[in-house]
């Protein structure tokens, strides 16, 4: 028993160097293949490393009813498009009265991507085989009203062509969902509750008139639902300066190594165990960052840090309730299953909450606020799973080796 978890922890120990080896190095695979350091995949925001500024002005008339509503919705294009193009971080907003802001990190051809975001969009109606039943060229008209019930809907009309081919769609996919594309990006899936032969129907479930005029703009348009002139766009340099993120670095790496140190000297063994934790937390945090093409911003940076605060408060917390436990006269493994038990609910409901509200953030935010709750939803999910599961599996092979002397774990 005591030279299989010696086994298993060296192979452990050596797991998580070779990884952390491959996430600081990268490592060659086979011909021109590899797998690059993890620090040279994150993509990194306006903050960090620059990117392009670009001001577009909206033609529409002062007096017109609508034109609050076509702004935004040329920004839900727009932002559509971002998305596309792999910029989620990339904050748009409004300016003035009539011109949008838009701020691109890390791109090679400036001119070519602000081009792209005010090309008309394509819009498609796809049905639930995925096939592309009429396009944004078909649809006559589109307008927002009220139904059945005083609820929102989007009334809308197709030329000839295309009401023969939606109305033999609709009596296919009676009781399916159709859903809009904009851009290959569902905009709505509205379900067919009966065929439309008449070359006009109303698209129900809208939340209010305003999304409702802002879906009608899209798929009235077929494009944005202004026009929109370029009227600035400049190359920027990072507003962090050229060294922060070096120095940010630096300064990151010296807190953990000075957490780790402490976690080692003041807990023995089982700080061992909760810096090998660590060091995978930390790891599965950045490759998910790099898998998920997230855009690394500095409130991203400021989530992954809190949420490494809560993955070492988390071990501590453990830590605690196990000295607690084997002081009453426990046994180690004793003490640790105890202390397992009663700190969990503890980690549990603090996690939760902060989860939650990092959920509300992502929904509500935008930008750099989506960047920030993105990274903590992941560090809080990764802390879970290193601080509870992998920590104690790690401990059980600590414990397995036999070492009665007490002092060694902190006790």
């Amino acid at each position: 028993m005591k030279a299989k978890s010696g086994w298993k922890l060296l192979i452990v120990i050596f797991v998580i160097a070779f990884l952390s080896y491959v996430a600081l190095n990268g490592i060659p695979l086979w011909g021109p293949y590899e797998i690059p350091p993890l620090g040279q995949q994150v993509r990194q925001g306006l903050d960090l490393q620059g990117g392009l500024y670009v001001v577009y002005e909206a033609k529409v008339e002062p007096n017109d009813p609508d034109k609050d509503s076509k702004i935004t919705g040329a920004m839900r294009v727009i932002r559509s498009r971002l998305d596309k193009e792999g910029q989620n971080e990339a904050p748009d907003s409004r300016q003035g009265d009539n011109r949008i802001q838009v701020e691109i990190p890390g791109i090679q051809n400036p001119k070519e991507l602000a081009d792209i975001l005010a090309k008309p969009a394509v819009l498609e109606f796809e049905g639930p085989e995925g096939d592309i039943i009429i396009t944004g060229k078909d649809v006559k008209s589109a307008k927002p009203a009220y139904g059945q019930g005083n609820k929102p809907v989007v009334a809308f009309e197709l030329h000839s062509e295309g009401a023969e081919k939606f109305a033999e769609a609709t009596t296919k996919y009676q009781g399916q969902v159709i859903r809009i594309l904009l851009d290959k990006n569902p905009i709505s899936e509205p379900r067919v509750n009966s065929p439309i032969t008449g070359g006009e129907g109303i698209i129900e479930g809208m939340q209010d008139i305003e999304e409702a005029k802002q879906l009608a703009n899209l798929i009235e348009s077929g494009a944005l639902p202004v026009e929109l002139e370029q009227v600035e766009i400049r190359t920027i340099g990072a507003t962090l300066g050229v060294n922060a993120l070096k120095q940010a670095i630096i300064a990151g790496t010296i807190g953990i190594i000075a957490v780790l140190l402490f976690m080692l000297l003041y807990y023995r063994l089982p700080g061992l165990a909760a810096d090998l934790a660590l060091v995978l937390y930390i790891i599965i945090v950045m490759a998910v960052i790099v898998i998920a093409k997230i855009t690394l911003t500095l409130p991203g940076i400021a989530g992954i840090i809190l949420s490494v605060g809560m993955a070492v408060d988390a071990n501590v917390i453990i830590f605690e309730r196990i000295k607690e436990e084997a002081r009453s006269g426990k046994t180690i493994k004793a003490a640790m299953d105890m202390g397992f038990s009663k700190a969990f609910r503890a980690i549990l409901d603090s996690n939760i909450t902060t989860l939650i509200a990092a959920v509300v953030l992502l929904y509500f935010g935008t930008g750099p606020i989506q960047g920030f709750a993105k990274t903590l939803i992941i560090g809080i999910i990764a802390s879970m799973f290193t601080a509870i599961s992998f920590n104690r599996f790690v401990l059980k092979l600590v414990i397995g080796l036999n070492i009665k002397n007490k002092k060694l774990y902190g006790i």
